[in-house]
């Protein structure tokens, strides 16, 4: 039988007031707090996002300001950008698709509380995994609630609040979000330039 830590890790449904989940999640806000403190290019730094989350590699970047709940629930899946100050609430699986850009103050939340105010009260919680496709990217704080799917390359607009799947390679914004158009070849800022190095 797993241990509540156990489930939690493993994405499961898990008791949030267990001792030992309680114990595993202050050792990841004090190594949250030592990443956040050390100064640029310590290499501290990179033995405590190791230690944080999974696939990390020296292609992963996450400034200043960076919070998780349990960071092994946070999967990186190759190169990938975290801006500064953004939370990442892993109660469940958090993929971040290779290449993936996270701007400025952007909430990726995985839990949600019970509407029952009794439920809310014993500490029972919805909690549902996040996928960030391959080249996507979130602008300057965006939030991201539980259970959704952000398609590779879609781009979501400043300030979004994201309730529900994008597909892949489209623009989508708004509170709640909403998709607005596919990107095409026309939005490449560069792209006589690119045509011509075959990107």
């Amino acid at each position: 039988m797993k241990t509540e830590l156990e489930k939690a890790l493993a994405g499961l449904e898990y008791d949030a007031r267990d001792q030992e989940v309680r114990e595993m999640q202050a050792q990841v806000k004090k190594w949250c707090h030592e990443f956040n403190h050390a100064t640029p290019n310590d290499p501290i730094k990179s033995s405590l996002l190791a230690k944080l989350v999974s696939g990390y590699n020296d292609q992963v970047f996450i400034e200043e300001g960076f919070h998780c709940l349990f960071g092994k629930n946070i999967h990186f899946e190759g190169m990938a950008m975290l801006n500064y100050n953004c939370t990442i609430l892993d109660s469940q699986k958090v993929y971040i698709g290779d290449r993936a850009l996270i701007g400025p103050g952007c909430q990726l939340i995985c839990t949600n509380h019970a509407l029952d105010a009794d439920e809310r009260l014993v500490g029972l919680f919805d909690n549902k995994p996040i996928r960030l496709g391959r080249r996507a990217w979130l602008g300057a704080n965006v939030t991201v609630l539980p259970g959704v799917t952000i398609g590779e390359g879609a781009v979501i607009g400043a300030g979004s609040v994201v309730t529900k799947d994008v597909p892949a390679n489209h623009v989508a914004v708004g509170n709640p979000c909403r998709v607005i158009r596919p990107i095409t070849a026309e939005d490449k800022l560069m792209r006589d330039v690119l045509l011509q190095r075959g990107a």
